[in-house]
């Protein structure tokens, strides 16, 4: 039955769909329907308006507008990137934070929060309530397989808050990160099922992947179109951070304006403070004249621990673990060490102030507005902790890391001038990212210590929290987050979406914690399974099983690791009320509570789709459906741009050959035939002053180069690159092999090179036809954009079958682990009493 208001009066009309309540004026257009919320969309309710022969007697009643319940809050959902619990100064951090502070002292502040470890398993959690496994994200979607638990794909039973908010009535919009795309559905030919605007978000504005470039991202979208905002822009004058700051600034103004009485939703997720670090060089400055690491990162550390317990923000009874064996100290550093050092946190530092300044223009405008009291904002600090794939002393470019390539710092010195603007793909060393953790150990990819999976964040509501500066230390995880929006907003989880039944959400309200009277009280959530990687924990109760990390995440991709990741790994028991920084391994003195957890363990994974665990770099060679599937022929007759890797022509690891099929116009022709990557990893085939040229990136260290000596004359000419993989040694990737230029069935340049891009090209540039959008594979030869001036008859991409399988990858592995353990020698980085196992 629904309840249809008329003139004052109340008139029943049966209907066998779920209860609405109408408000407003039936027949006008201003009439509005409130779902009630179980089953969405919502049907249309019955004609409420009476129909006869002659429209002159009959009664017109407009559709019902769906809107949310009266007095919901708009809600402004952020979540940073690759933030430590103790970067920001709002947990005790000296990195200035501001905004956050804000947040936290209109509302609460949430010490006991937790994440996944790893981006995409955080986002896809964050975004449907579910565990990680649950909706196929126990990886990054790069590194996906073909197992329920691992496939990148979000199902159809696992409804995202924009998809319930939407249905709902809310204007809904994603503005950032977006990791959560399966890898093969991630260019301009879709599906977009998967992408924001197939998931409830009606618009979207970000980058599809891990990360970008902040200066030009080669993967930015908005909606299902790349766009490149940065070219013809003056070099760091423009820079994503603020231009997404912009955009949604622009449509909650917008939406405000134009529909007042509609509230809205947004995803807010920046790039920061994810590698690579590219603040402005202002706040560069900023930070540089604060001097806040002079003194190194442990003494960094106890600063930190000690801001946080005057600011309460750890348990009383915390310890600050000692500083580990395996990183260095401060004062065995030489002068020009500690020079590079401060200079990678001092930018790492200005991104994380400027994305917290960016932020904080956003709330400014829903404050202008005028809507801020009644907005609900949650500032989640990070999707994991501190990232260590920098490597131990920091990396001018974060493809080298994915690649199993660390420099020296002597070699990084001559970077210093320019790190953080567009000629680095910087990250820091990992004695910061530990010092950012405090005052608990690990970091990102360690699922199985606070270190990887604890975050910091503040909710304010001013219309309904009155505990302004609030701490609220209840145990919760990011699938408490949709919950307790609908709980707040006064939406019921529903059962069923497009015709579709729902799996029951796992996370839990997180609501009773708002009232003051409520800020000691027990935490609703009991257990909570922790996997990333082979490294897992289990949750209940206040205690926590914790397996060893088997080799540190800066390790490497070709670290030695357990092969049985099952029973490789040694476990560690803690009691979290009386040792919340896990230092007292109880393991040995309580046998029988470690194995009750590690049985828990095995009860939630089985419930989570946690199963088969995975801790090797196989899943980086997994094969994945998609476009490119099963080919190894590929034919474009014209210009394109933007297509990632997982649904272009693979090259890594292989022999191939590129046949391009053009004609030159008369005066000659110059530009990119078909390339893929950028300055920092990648290829390009392109027309330099008429020469036909095939240049290798090899991580932006060196570049191979082929190139005929005479341009080519007006005219059809055909251009092949024929490379010629050479494996050799027992490494399975990476192998050298000889390239030959041909010019109309003319030899005119040939090289062998050593070695070869092992493991991937720079992401977030992408494969590009007749033009190059992002970044030069070679700046000396070319600047972006780069189109080609003459015609494109034919490219056609033949690629040959790699010896990288899955089975190679695997026996590598157990050979490097079978070595490491009889020669009793650590991973690189790890002091031998964290390797060794029993």
């Amino acid at each position: 039955m629904i309840g249809v208001g008329l003139l004052g009066a109340t008139v029943t009309v049966a209907t066998t769909a779920p209860a609405q309540q109408l408000r407003g004026t039936p027949g006008a257009p201003s009439a509005v329907m409130t779902p009630q919320g179980l089953q969405l969309p919502a049907p249309t309710p019955p004609f409420t308006g009476q129909i006869l022969p002659n429209a002159v007697d009959s009664t017109t009643a407009w559709p019902p507008q769906v809107m949310p319940p009266d007095r919901a809050p708009n809600v402004l959902l952020i979540l940073t990137d690759d933030v430590g619990y103790a970067a920001p100064s709002t947990f005790g951090g000296v990195i200035p934070t501001p905004t956050l502070d804000r947040v936290a002292q209109a509302g609460l502040r949430y010490t006991t929060f937790h994440t996944t470890a790893l981006c995409s398993p955080t986002r896809a959690a964050l975004l449907t309530g579910r565990n990680h496994h649950q909706v196929g994200f126990g990886n990054i979607s790069e590194l996906s397989s073909g197992y329920p638990g691992y496939n990148s794909i979000v199902p159809p039973e696992t409804a995202t808050i924009g998809r319930i908010l939407q249905d709902n009535g809310y204007a809904t919009a994603w503005f950032g990160k977006n990791h959560n795309v399966p890898p093969w559905e991630a260019s301009t030919a879709g599906p977009f099922t998967n992408w924001p605007v197939g998931m409830g978000f009606e618009y979207f504005y970000g980058f599809v992947g891990g990360d970008t470039s902040q200066w030009q991202p080669g993967n930015l979208f908005r909606n299902t179109t790349p766009i490149h905002p940065y070219v013809g822009q003056p070099p760091g004058s423009w820079n994503l951070i603020t231009a997404m700051a912009d955009d949604a600034i622009t449509y909650i103004r917008t939406n405000t304006e134009i529909a007042p009485n509609r509230p809205w939703f947004i995803h807010y997720a920046p790039g920061g403070t994810h590698a690579p670090h590219h603040p402005t060089r202002e706040w560069i400055e900023r930070i540089e004249a604060l001097r806040l690491f002079d003194d190194g990162w442990e003494k960094l550390r106890e600063r930190i621990f000690e801001n946080q317990k005057r600011l309460g923000v750890i348990p009383a009874n915390a310890v600050l673990p000692p500083w580990p064996d395996f990183l260095p100290r401060w004062d065995s550093l030489s002068a020009d060490e500690k020079r590079l050092f401060i200079r990678q946190v001092t930018v790492y530092a200005a991104y994380l102030a400027y994305t917290d300044h960016e932020i904080g223009r956003v709330i400014a405008e829903v404050e202008r507005l005028g809507q801020i009291d009644n907005t609900l904002i949650i500032y989640i600090s990070g999707d994991n902790g501190s990232s260590a794939e920098g490597s131990l002393n920091g990396t001018p470019n974060e493809v080298m890391y994915f690649n199993g390539v660390a420099m020296t710092a002597e070699q990084q010195l001559p970077f210093i001038p320019v790190w953080g603007t567009d000629r680095t793909y910087n990250h820091m060393a990992v004695p910061w990212t530990w010092a950012f953790g405090t005052p608990y150990r690990w970091t990102k990819q360690v699922a199985s210590h606070f270190g990887g999976t604890r975050n910091g964040m503040a909710i304010s509501w001013p219309a309904r929290i009155t505990d302004r500066g609030g701490i609220r230390n209840q145990f919760h995880h990011v699938i408490d987050i949709v919950p307790t929006i609908l709980d707040l907003v006064g939406i019921p989880q529903p059962n069923m979406v497009n015709g579709i039944a729902q799996r029951p959400m796992d996370g839990v309200s997180m609501a009773y914690t708002l009232p003051r009277e409520n800020a000691a009280a027990p935490s609703t959530r009991h257990t909570q399974y922790f996997e990333i990687l082979g490294n897992r924990a289990i949750y209940h109760d206040g205690w926590i099983a914790s397996t060893t990390p088997a080799a540190p995440p800066w390790a490497g991709v070709t670290a030695p690791i357990p092969s049985d990741v099952m029973n490789g790994y040694r476990w560690e028991l803690y009691n979290m009320t009386e040792d919340p920084t896990q230092i007292r391994d109880l393991a040995s003195a309580q046998p029988d509570r470690l194995r009750s957890m590690q049985e828990l363990f095995i009860m939630e994974g089985t419930r989570n789709q946690v199963f088969p665990l995975n801790n090797s770099i196989s899943a980086m060679i997994a094969a994945r459906p998609g476009p490119a599937a099963g080919r190894n022929r590929f034919v474009y007759s014209g210009p394109s741009c933007c297509t990632q890797a997982n649904a272009a022509p693979n090259t890594l690891n292989r022999s191939y050959r590129i046949t391009a099929e053009i004609e030159v116009p008369q005066g000659g022709a110059n530009g990119m035939l078909v390339t893929q990557g950028g300055r920092f990893s990648g290829w390009g085939f392109y027309l330099r002053e008429g020469r036909p040229v095939f240049t290798m990136n090899l991580l932006d260290v060196e570049r191979a180069k082929w190139e005929a000596p005479q341009a080519l004359p007006p005219g059809r000419h055909t251009l092949v690159f024929d490379y010629t993989m050479t494996p050799q040694g027992p490494i399975p990737f990476g192998h050298g092999g000889t390239g030959v230029l041909t010019v109309d069935g003319q030899e005119v340049a040939r090289r062998s090179i050593p070695r070869s891009t092992p493991f991937t090209y720079a992401w977030d540039e992408t494969f590009d036809v007749g033009m190059d959008t992002g970044t030069p594979v070679d700046d000396r030869d070319y600047q972006v954009p780069f189109n080609f001036t003459g015609r494109i008859g034919q490219i056609v991409v033949e690629t040959g079958e790699t010896p990288v399988t899955t089975e190679v990858v695997i026996r590598f592995l157990a050979e490097l682990a079978a070595r490491a353990r009889d020669a009793e020698r650590p991973a690189p980085g790890v002091a031998p009493a964290q390797q060794r196992r029993p």
